[in-house]
């Protein structure tokens, strides 16, 4: 966690993140970068120069604002001495973050988040489910901030997903930054079941091929993976959740979705997500 990017649009989500992400640089000595994301309105189709004038001193305002709240945000917590820089850019927020990322080699993105419900969660979801779903490095979504050592890491298995090799290389480095507990879990379902024989096998397989450490295994009965993980979470009171996502778009995702980005929207606990680069085995 050598440098954590923390989009920022001053909202109480983002600031618990940047409060969140301030005491993992200092456990990590590593950098914070926020950013804020200026969505610039469209131009009208129109010459006339009042209107271009309109818009462009709307931009500087809107810009100066952002580079005060920043100052503000900084004087607020220059008491943790971690080095920490601000930027503004101007465009669509997923697209700004993605390219940051890309630009700034960041290791980590944290995001506030309210998550997202209804009909805004089913067309266009989150601005943090689409970072979930697109970032190249991991995402950790905040809803509150969480002062309590992280002490029980909740990974919810999906035996039947490609490409866990860099997903494990991830969680077990998580696990080992917070010297935490790994609680590896499969959540069966009616429509994915399978007996707890086969199933705790194919997980104690699993947990040596990886040389998993410290951790337990479980099996959680529920009616749907989603509640079945919020349910286990809550259970042995766990701090965090960490998961492997797709990044899916277009069709495929409004019709088969995504249990992280589900559980990023609806969950209060830290969401710890990172993208797998393949496609997973559909078994039903």
């Amino acid at each position: 966690m050598k440098k954590i990017l923390v989009p920022c649009d001053f909202s109480k989500p983002a600031i618990s993140a940047y409060r969140q992400a301030l005491d993992f640089a200092v456990q990590s000595e590593g950098a914070i970068h926020l950013l804020h994301v200026i969505e610039t309105p469209l131009l009208n189709d129109t010459l006339l120069m009042p209107t271009l004038n309109f818009e462009e001193q709307l931009i500087k305002d809107l810009k100066e604002n952002a580079e005060s709240q920043f100052e503000e945000i900084l004087n607020e917590n220059k008491s943790k001495k971690v080095k920490t820089t601000f930027d503004i850019k101007f465009g669509g927020v997923p697209t700004c973050i993605l390219e940051y990322i890309k630009e700034h080699a960041i290791d980590l993105v944290m995001m506030g988040s309210n998550g997202a419900s209804g009909i805004k969660e089913y067309i266009i979801g989150s601005n943090a489910e689409r970072i979930v779903r697109q970032s190249l490095v991991p995402v950790l979504v905040v809803k509150e901030y969480y002062n309590w050592p992280i002490r029980n890491i909740v990974f919810p298995n999906h035996l039947d997903m490609d490409d866990q090799d860099g997903l494990l290389l991830k969680v077990k480095s998580l696990q080992n930054f917070f010297k935490a507990k790994l609680h590896m879990v499969w959540i069966n379902t009616p429509t994915n079941f399978i007996v707890d024989t086969v199933t705790r096998e194919r997980l104690e397989t699993f947990a040596n091929r990886h040389m998993l450490t410290d951790y337990t295994i479980n099996i959680f009965n529920h009616i749907s993976t989603e509640e079945g993980i919020h349910e286990f979470a809550k259970m042995i009171n766990a701090d965090m959740i960490a998961m492997g996502t797709h990044s899916h778009t277009g069709l495929y995702h409004l019709t088969n979705g995504s249990v992280a980005e589900d559980v990023v929207n609806h969950s209060r606990r830290l969401i710890w997500t990172y993208t797998l680069k393949r496609e997973p085995v559909v078994t039903n």
